[in-house]
């Protein structure tokens, strides 16, 4: 917990806390080595409040956009509740509120930053608020913006490319959620499945079937287990509502009911079909559960 300063302040929405997001962090701890670093985000995106219609799908919920954060190298995370009273702020009012309370030396942000009411707040303007009390560091954008950006990693999701989002993200996109109780046909035909919806707002891989690991959060220590993972909405079915269904391989034993788990997608199989019969499902999936056992190097029991 900060007590005092001088601290370095790295300010930004951190959505996915990609490899950009990463350099970001990288380089404010290294305006000041000593000095904690703390990071400063927004929840719920700006854009949700601003304008509703074009908000981006998330990457992540708060929790994990915190715990990530703290494991690319911020001692502490601070939590702007976005609001219409805090988007009418002037800039001096962001700076009282916001940054006074963590006495920065240094506040490192993008040359893009915006700040206070209608975004009249320029790095500029940081500075001359700033004048006397902390320095501002800004970091220009990569000549590609879109190589490490949040939008990058959306559009890749949406494509169903998993491999291009976790080059952005610098590891596996990860879905997380609490298990609910599904139809339980997969039980009945062998590949019982973990269940996590897919509510408005929160980014997912497209419609699909993928290969991928499943880790129960509830736990610590848990490994992750490898799996088959279903996106969708069950047309062979005529299901409506969207969720990832995760089979993990070869376990039938597990109760997961009401547990937090996180489904990591590693590579996509297939696209979604609605097949003619049960059979011919059963026939797909055993072929999906061999080909995500390949992709993941993981061995079959033993008899």
């Amino acid at each position: 917990m900060i007590t005092g300063g001088p601290t370095v302040v790295a300010i930004g929405n951190f959505d996915g806390v990609h490899l950009g997001h990463r350099e970001v962090l990288a380089a404010a701890r290294a305006t000041r080595p000593g000095a904690p670093l703390v990071a400063v985000t927004f929840w719920p995106h700006p854009m949700v409040v601003l304008r509703p219609d074009a908000a981006p799908e998330l990457l992540c919920d708060l929790a994990e956009r915190i715990d990530l954060l703290r494991h690319a190298g911020a001692d502490e995370v601070r939590v702007v509740e976005f609001t219409r009273r805090v988007a009418d702020w002037s800039p001096q009012e962001f700076v009282e509120h916001v940054l006074a309370p963590l006495h920065p030396a240094t506040v490192v942000v993008g040359e893009n930053f915006r700040f206070g009411r209608s975004a009249l707040g320029t790095v500029d303007t940081l500075r001359e608020l700033g004048a006397g009390t902390f320095e501002v560091v800004v970091l220009p954008l990569v000549s590609d913006v879109a190589a490490l950006s949040s939008t990058r990693v959306r559009h890749s999701l949406a494509a169903g490319d998993v491999e291009a989002a976790a080059g952005v993200l610098g590891r596996p996109f990860r879905y997380t959620g609490i298990v609910v109780m599904g139809d339980q046909r997969g039980r009945t035909l062998g590949y019982p499945t973990a269940n996590l919806t897919v509510p408005e707002g929160h980014a997912c891989p497209a419609d699909g079937v993928y290969a991928g690991w499943l880790t129960c959060l509830e736990n610590a220590d848990a490994e992750p287990m490898p799996a088959a993972i279903s996106v969708g909405t069950n047309p062979t079915f005529d299901g409506v509502e969207r969720r990832v269904e995760t089979y993990v391989l070869d376990r039938t034993d597990l109760e997961l009911y009401g547990c937090r788990i996180g489904v990591d997608f590693i590579a996509r199989l297939r696209g979604q079909v609605k097949f003619d019969s049960l059979d011919d499902l059963i026939v797909q999936m055993d072929a999906d559960v061999a080909a995500a056992r390949e992709v993941l190097g993981a061995t079959p029991p033993q008899n």
